[in-house]
């Protein structure tokens, strides 16, 4: 939003910002502006008696106020004020940004739930990455998260991959429509008798076989392990199965109807645009039946919430699955279906396709390769999960302050290295000292001290809206704005050897504290905090 002298269009919301200038102040809010009118006074007159308010609250804390513009507010602060806002970052210790959460949620994240009839790709790879720091962010924000893998191992789908494999293992022509690529062959030369296995069965040993890859290239890719995998096979099993027990739910509240031949679901009642085949005339239950039933069964588990996170080929499916969740007596607002989009690599300006061992698509496991799991991470999480990514493979190698991820791990390595050079015994010191602080001792006075303590202050809220709105994103553009404060802090104030000493211990101790951040950032975004680099 617009600040102090600035045009502006009002927002339905207080907001307490930084300012783009420091003679704008520390902060400054539009509070006045939305408050006048249900306070029947101009937003001047409200703005000054905001001001005095706070002046009071905050004591010698706020140094003054402004009124600016129609009715902006800008804040003042002292520099003791910093001082004691430092202290209680420093009491939070590594827990500082945690907790948060009004009403914390029993949250079930499902996310990659690859297609296990051959390897995860590059679009795997945001997905995994987006799901993987998304439940991170929603864990420190003080929500129980439950990580979830679906594995797509019913239906016709694995017989065809099984009749690829021993087609062959048997020297024969692939089927047009079966699948194809280096891992097919690779599958065939490594499963037993595969000449001769009947091809559902091989089928399913080839599933297997593909999901312990799958674990063995999350696992490379630093993705926390999943809580559950659960088998759309294990929906079809059982008296009665989760299925046939989800379509009696349905039935006996009036949601479905017989027509053709085929059971049906009435999506149209709920918001969809068509009705919906759960059974085929043929008895063949449907995906969506398997879907239905499957998000039944987290519900009976007793999530409170469950985010799906799919392709960008799954936009379709989001009306239809709200309208069966409605169906079956949930609230459509609690079923979260987050749908990526696309990821093209990008090297000297062009897009790019590194190896084709297989088939047609670019590994997971080709991009850890190519770019490691820090860049890959980074850059598949910088920007929301719906917008397309273009990520330029030649910048996520390059060491330099034009590549990001080297640009924030570089920073807390900087911090690392300084912490070395003073001593684990006067950083002790520096941080009891600071960590107590109550007035008497050195204060922030350097813009680029009290800079670097407001963004260290802006962490939490960052948490809080990147878990409010799913967006990861923010954290990593949040990590690079705090490296670049401390980048201007370093080049502004010497740390170690400076006097009077109580100088020396405030900024050691800021210095911890931004490592602790920025360590925590990176930790959200499943990239690691090098100590050297």
């Amino acid at each position: 939003m617009a600040l102090a002298g600035e045009g502006m269009s009002l927002r339905q919301e207080i907001a307490l910002e930084r300012p783009p200038r420091a003679e704008l102040g520390d902060y400054s809010t539009n509070a006045a502006l939305l408050l006048a009118p249900s306070l029947g006074a101009p937003p001047r007159e409200v703005a000054q008696r905001l001001g005095a308010e706070l002046k009071a609250r905050l004591g010698d804390g706020l140094d003054r106020f402004e009124v600016a513009g129609p009715g902006f507010l800008n804040l003042f602060l002292h520099p003791r004020w910093f001082a004691a806002a430092l202290s209680e970052v420093l009491k939070a210790g590594e827990r500082f940004g945690a907790g948060g959460a009004s009403a914390p949620e029993r949250v079930l994240v499902e996310f990659v739930s690859a297609n296990p009839t051959g390897p995860m790709h590059v679009g795997h790879a945001r997905n995994a990455a987006y799901g993987d720091a998304l439940a991170r962010v929603l864990s420190l924000h003080g929500h129980e998260v439950v990580r979830e893998f679906y594995v797509n191992d019913a239906g016709s789908q694995v017989r065809k991959l099984g009749e690829s494999i021993q087609a062959l293992a048997r020297g024969e022509e692939v089927a047009e429509d079966g699948y194809k690529g280096e891992y097919v062959k690779q599958l065939s030369a490594g499963l037993a008798d595969a000449a001769n296995t009947e091809p559902a069965e091989l089928g399913h040993m080839a599933v297997e076989a593909m999901v312990s890859n799958m674990q063995a290239s999350l696992g490379a890719f630093g993705v926390v392990t999943f809580d559950h995998w659960v088998y759309e096979s294990t929906l079809h099993s059982g008296q009665p199965s989760p299925v046939e027990h989800t379509l009696a739910i349905l039935e006996a509240q009036g949601q479905t109807y017989r027509s053709e031949g085929a059971l049906w679901l009435r999506t149209t009642a709920h918001g969809d645009d068509k009705d919906r085949v759960l059974v085929r005339s043929s008895g063949e239950h449907t995906y969506f039946a398997s879907d239905i039933a499957y998000h039944q069964d987290k519900r009976e588990r007793g999530f409170q919430r469950q985010i799906d996170v799919w392709g960008a080929d799954h936009h379709g499916y989001v009306a239809r699955m709200k309208a069966a969740y409605d169906a079956l007596g949930g609230d459509p607002e609690h079923l979260e279906m987050l749908i990526m989009q696309l990821v093209h690599l990008v090297r000297r300006g062009e897009r790019a396709q590194m190896s084709k061992r297989a088939g047609e698509f670019v590994t997971l496991d080709d991009l850890v390769a190519e770019i490691g799991v820090d860049a890959a991470r980074w850059f598949l999480l910088s920007r929301s999960h719906d917008t397309t990514i273009d990520l330029d493979l030649d910048l996520a190698v390059e060491q330099s302050s034009d590549n990001p991820v080297y640009y924030v791990q570089y920073a807390h390595a900087r911090i690392a290295s300084m912490l070395v050079k003073a001593g684990p015994e006067r950083v002790a010191a520096a941080l009891v000292e600071q960590g107590n602080y109550d007035g008497g001792r050195a204060e922030p006075e350097h813009a680029s001290e009290r800079g670097l303590i407001k963004r260290l202050l802006a962490f939490p809220a960052e948490v809080q809206e990147a878990a409010r709105r799913r967006a990861p994103h923010r954290v990593a553009a949040y990590a690079l704005e705090l490296a670049q404060e401390f980048t201007a802090f370093y080049r502004d104030c010497h740390v170690l050897d400076v006097q009077p000493q109580e100088l020396e211990s405030l900024r050691i101790a800021l210095c911890v504290a931004t490592q602790r951040t920025i360590a925590c950032s990176l930790d959200l975004l499943g990239v690691s905090a090098p100590t050297e680099m």
